[in-house]
């Protein structure tokens, strides 16, 4: 079996409630960036949104810390990073038909596969303290999702260790892409992943649905959206499945 990426410590668990809340647990006492938790089976999952992240064993449930000098502002283009990272590490055992979902989803075919659940604390400053990103990826088994279709990589499965261990190393690659050439080339490879132009989507914004044509990304990696009534930028929200 493969080793983790240089620098990185994974810490690997039968089983725990969620590897989101450990995570956040080590940050908050201080522990430096690139700690890794996998969980075999977790009993509290979760996903975006307060939902419930069911978690067999078989599937990838893996948190990871960093503490990257940013403003607070840059947490949501730094999702975006996780989730090309994610892409590229599934990419070759995944076949055709992978695709990123703003602001957080993968999907296979049109179906789930894989979600990202991004938190994160600010210093005294008002700077990130610590971010991390808890991926739930359906490896083996692709549980059900009320009013969603959900999708499994291709047999034979990714074991858990060896998708975390990629996860970690694209992880590396596109932040350092990120500090040679900025968040522009983040969004470019999100967008080359992503929607296509053009295509229609149903966004949730704060409780408001928005019907309209995918117009790309703004430079801060926020959802641009041509409505009936001409164009419209989404922050924070969620593509309807």
């Amino acid at each position: 079996m493969s080793a983790p990426a240089a620098g990185w410590r994974l810490l690997v668990h039968d089983q725990l409630p969620s590897t989101a809340d450990l995570i956040r647990e080590r940050a908050e006492d201080g522990e430096a960036e690139r700690l890794a938790i996998l969980a075999r089976r977790q009993t509290a999952g979760r996903g975006t949104h307060g939902r419930v992240w069911h978690s067999p064993e078989g599937n990838l449930y893996l948190s990871v810390l960093l503490r990257p000098d940013a403003a607070a502002r840059e947490v949501p283009q730094w999702s975006l990073l996780a989730a090309v990272a994610l892409h590229e590490a599934l990419a070759p055992h995944a076949g055709p038909g992978l695709a990123l979902k703003w602001p957080n989803d993968l999907l296979l075919d049109g179906a789930k596969c894989a979600g990202i659940l991004s938190e994160a604390a600010l210093d005294a400053a008002g700077r990130l303290a610590w971010l991390s990103f808890g991926f739930g990826v359906n490896l083996a088994f692709a549980p059900e999702v009320p009013g969603r279709r959900t999708a499994a990589l291709p047999l034979p499965s990714l074991a858990p260790e060896e998708a975390a261990f990629a996860i970690m190393a694209s992880l590396d690659r596109w932040r350092a892409v990120r500090e040679e050439w900025g968040f522009g080339a983040i969004r470019e490879a999100w967008l080359a992943r992503g929607h296509g132009a053009g295509d229609a989507l149903t966004v949730t914004a704060r409780g408001i649905l928005h019907h309209g044509c995918f117009e790309g990304l703004d430079e801060t990696g926020a959802l641009r959206l041509r409505t009936a009534t001409g164009l419209e930028t989404v922050t924070a929200g969620e593509v309807n499945p």
